[in-house]
């Protein structure tokens, strides 16, 4: 059990260090307009304080936070030239930056949220 708990720390360590990456690599000039939008979304999303499926719904809720957030952070980093991801990993190694909650995450699983039962209502009065 003990050895499980230090795999989870060393995992979280690792996802924290990458989201880091990808805050520098949205500042780098050299990053590409579509991987910084797709990284501010991803970041917006890991950060934010709710998630889109909540964790208390067994397995899909922790599902999105182990599989979501890990896929955006491959496919946004292997957009980002070679370069500019390096500087950004040597930038998050010697950060002592705290990623702050996301409330633009927020609004946005909000949004998403109001969004779908507006469509499910929609939905659901057309068949009456």
């Amino acid at each position: 059990m003990k050895r499980i708990i230090e795999i989870l720390r060393g995992w979280a360590r690792q996802l924290k260090q990458q989201l880091l990456t990808l805050h520098f690599a949205v500042r780098d000039p050299q990053t590409p307009w579509y991987a910084k939008a797709l990284a501010l979304l991803v970041l917006c999303y890991a950060l934010s304080p709710i998630d889109l499926i909540p964790d208390f719904i067994p397995v899909l809720g922790y599902l999105d936070d182990l599989i979501l957030v890990p896929i955006g952070i491959a496919l946004t980093l292997a957009m980002i030239p070679p370069e500019a991801r390096e500087r950004a990993r040597a930038q998050a190694a010697s950060a002592t930056v705290r990623l702050p909650k996301s409330r633009i995450g927020l609004v946005l699983i909000v949004a998403i949220w109001v969004l779908s039962g507006f469509a499910f209502a929609v939905w659901y009065a057309g068949y009456f």
